[in-house]
C-alpha cells in the first residue's frame, strides 16, 4: 500500500505537535519531520519531545539548503539531529545523495529492525531523461539507500511520463515525484506506479514541495486508497486547469457506481504531445476544455459527425480493442437543452418544436464551447449572431452558420429586435477574474434570457447583473452537469447518477 505522508512543516516544536495530530486526524499514515523549518532548534531537547510523543510514524529530514531546504548549517551538526532521531526511534531518516556514503559512514550498522534510510535526490529545473533517471536509482541504491527517492520538476505534463517508466522498473522500494502543478498526476497516481509513499499536505498554506495536493484532496476527492495498478486514468485536459470542478465530480460518482477510475486535473500545454505520449490502454478518456477543444478534432481518429459539424471536440474516449481516440461533443446537448428549459411561455409551440425555432441568440465567443452553443442553437432553428473579441474569428464562425457577426464592443447598442437570448460562452468573469463580463448591464434589459457557460462562480457578475434587469437566466452549473452526464456515460458505460451529479456540483460550485 502507498503511504499517504503529511510534511510538517511548522518553526516551532508546538506548532509541529499539534500538525503530528491534525495529521493523524485527517487520515496520514505518516508524517514528515522537517527539522530545517524549526526556528531555535535545539536537538537535545526538541528532538526526544517530538519522537516520543509522536501519534505516528516520522520521517525525519533536515534539508540543507544546497538542496532546496532551509537549513544554513554545517553537515556536522544535520548529522548529528539525524543519528538522534535514528537512536530515539524514528522510523525514517531521508539524507541527500551528495552526502548520503559520508553520513552513512558516521551511523552504526545495527540499526533498529523497523527503521528504513531514505536517499534523496532533488532537480528543482527539470526532469532527466529516462536513462539519466534510472542511473541515478543506481546510483541511490548503490550508496545504501532503503529506500529510494528522486523528485524533479516537471516543465510539461509529459515530463511525468518518464518518471513512472523509471518507477515501474524498479527493483527497490521508490519514492518518485514531479514536482509543479504539472506534475501533479505523479503524486496522485503513486499507488498506480509501485510508489512507497506520497506527500499530502495539512492545508494549502503547508506545503514543503510545489504541486503537492492536501491529505483531504487525495483520499476525499481522488479516492487515493483505491488507486490500484489496475485503475483506470481519466481526466481533464486544459490550461488553466486548477478552477474545474470535474474532478469532484466525477470522482465521487466513480465511487458511487463502483467503478476502479480515477479523474485527473492535467493541466496541458500541446495536446498532441500529451495524447501521444500517454498511449497505455488504462488511460481511457478525457475531458477536454479551453484551449484544446478545436485541436482535438485533428487528434482524433474519428469523430462523432455532431462535434466534425461543430468543430470542436470535449470528450476522448480511447476504443478499448484498438486504442483509437474517438472523439465527441456533450458541450452542444449540455447547453442547449439547458437553454430550452430556462426560456419561459415556450410550451405553446408544442413538444416537436424547439422553445428556440425562431429566436435570435446572440452568442459571444468562437472558441470550442462557442461553437457547440452556436451550432446547436442553429439546429434548433434558431438565428444566430456571433460576437467576439477577436472580429475576425465572429467572422468565421458566423459565415459557418449563415448568421451574423459583431464586434464585442456592438454588444452595447445591439438591439434590431425583442426576445432576444444571450450566451455568454467565453471565460469572461471565471474565477479567479469574476469582475469580467462580455456585456455592459444597461444593455441586458434587451434580452429575455442570459445564459452563461461559466459555472465558477455559480452566479457569475454577467447573470447577477440580468437578474438585476429583470432577465431570466440560465446558470453555468446547468450545462455544467448535462456535459458532465455524456460524458460520464461514455467513460463507463453506465448511466450517470443524475441526481448524485446535482448534488455535488450544487455544494462544490
Amino acid at each position: 500500500m502507498t503511504l499517504v505522508c503529511a510534511p510538517v512543516v511548522a518553526t516551532s516544536v508546538e506548532e509541529m505537535e499539534q500538525d503530528m495530530a491534525k495529521a493523524k486526524s485527517l487520515g496520514a499514515d505518516l508524517v514528515e519531520l522537517r527539522l530545517d523549518f524549526l526556528h531555535h532548534f535545539q536537538p537535545d531537547i526538541d528532538l526526544p519531545r517530538l519522537i516520543s510523543n509522536r501519534p505516528l510514524p516520522v520521517l525525519v529530514t533536515f534539508r540543507p539548503n544546497w538542496e532546496g531546504g532551509q537549513y544554513q548549517g554545517d553537515d556536522s551538526t544535520r548529522f548529528s539531529a539525524l543519528r538522534s532521531a535514528i537512536e530515539l526511534g524514528a522510523e525514517y531518516v531521508d539524507i541527500e545523495l551528495k552526502v548520503a556514503e559520508k553520513f552513512i559512514s558516521t551511523i552504526p550498522d545495527n540499526r533498529p529492525d523497523n527503521f528504513k534510510l531514505i536517499v534523496s535526490s532533488h532537480n528543482y529545473e527539470f526532469t532527466p531523461s529516462s536513462d539519466e533517471l534510472s542511473d541515478l536509482v543506481a546510483r541511490i541504491q548503490a550508496a545504501g539507500a532503503d529506500i529510494v527517492k528522486i523528485a524533479t520538476k516537471a516543465i510539461d505534463i509529459c515530463d511525468v511520463a518518464r518518471m513512472f517508466q523509471v518507477m515501474v522498473h524498479c527493483h527497490a522500494p521508490i519514492i518518485g515525484l514531479v514536482m509543479s502543478e504539472r506534475g501533479l498526476m505523479s503524486r496522485i497516481l503513486a499507488p498506480k506506479y509501485g510508489g512507497y509513499l506520497t506527500f499530502g499536505k495539512l492545508d494549502a498554506e503547508k506545503e514543503s514541495a510545489p504541486g503537492q495536493p492536501t491529505i483531504t484532496e487525495l483520499l476525499d476527492i481522488y479516492n487515493f486508497r483505491q488507486i490500484t495498478a489496475d485503475t483506470k486514468v481519466l481526466g481533464l485536459i486544459a490550461n488553466p486547469v486548477k478552477q474545474s470542478k470535474s474532478p469532484i465530480l466525477h470522482n465521487k460518482c466513480f465511487k458511487a457506481v463502483g467503478f476502479n477510475g480515477v479523474y485527473l486535473p492535467l493541466l496541458t500545454d500541446d495536446l498532441g504531445k500529451f495524447l501521444d505520449t500517454y498511449l497505455s490502454p488504462d488511460y481511457v478518456g478525457f475531458s477536454c476544455s479551453l484551449p484544446h477543444k478545436v485541436t482535438a478534432v485533428r487528434r482524433c481518429n474519428i469523430v462523432h459527425p455532431v462535434a466534425l459539424s461543430i468543430g470542436a471536440v470535449n470528450t476522448l474516449i480511447r476504443r478499448p480493442y484498438d486504442g483509437k481516440l474517438v472523439g465527441f461533443n456533450t458541450d452542444y446537448i449540455g447547453s442547449i437543452s439547458a437553454i430550452e428549459d430556462g426560456i419561459k411561455g415556450s410550451s405553446s409551440k408544442g413538444d416537436a418544436v424547439s422553445p428556440l425555432a425562431g429566436r435570435l441568440v446572440v452568442v459571444v465567443g468562437a472558441g470550442g464551447a462557442g461553437k457547440a452553443v452556436a451550432f446547436g442553437a442553429r439546429e434548433k432553428g434558431a438565428r444566430v449572431v456571433v460576437a467576439n473579441r477577436t472580429y475576425e474569428r465572429a467572422v468565421t464562425l458566423a459565415k459557418e452558420l449563415g448568421g451574423h457577426a459583431l464586434r464585442l464592443a456592438e454588444l452595447a447598442t445591439f438591439h434590431p429586435e425583442e426576445g432576444m437570448i444571450l450566451a455568454n460562452a467565453t471565460s469572461l468573469g471565471m474565477y479567479p477574474n469574476v469582475d469580467g463580463t462580455p456585456i455592459p448591464k444597461e444593455a441586458l434589459r434587451f434580452y429575455n434570457l442570459v445564459f452563461d457557460a461559466v459555472y465558477a462562480p455559480k452566479v457569475t457578475r454577467l447573470l447577477r447583473e440580468a437578474q438585476e434587469s429583470g432577465v431570466s437566466t440560465v446558470s453555468g452549473v446547468e450545462m455544467f452537469v448535462r456535459q458532465a452526464m455524456g460524458q460520464f456515460e461514455r467513460f463507463t458505460g453506465m448511466d450517470a447518477p443524475e441526481s448524485l451529479m446535482r448534488e455535488i456540483a450544487m455544494k462544490y460550485t
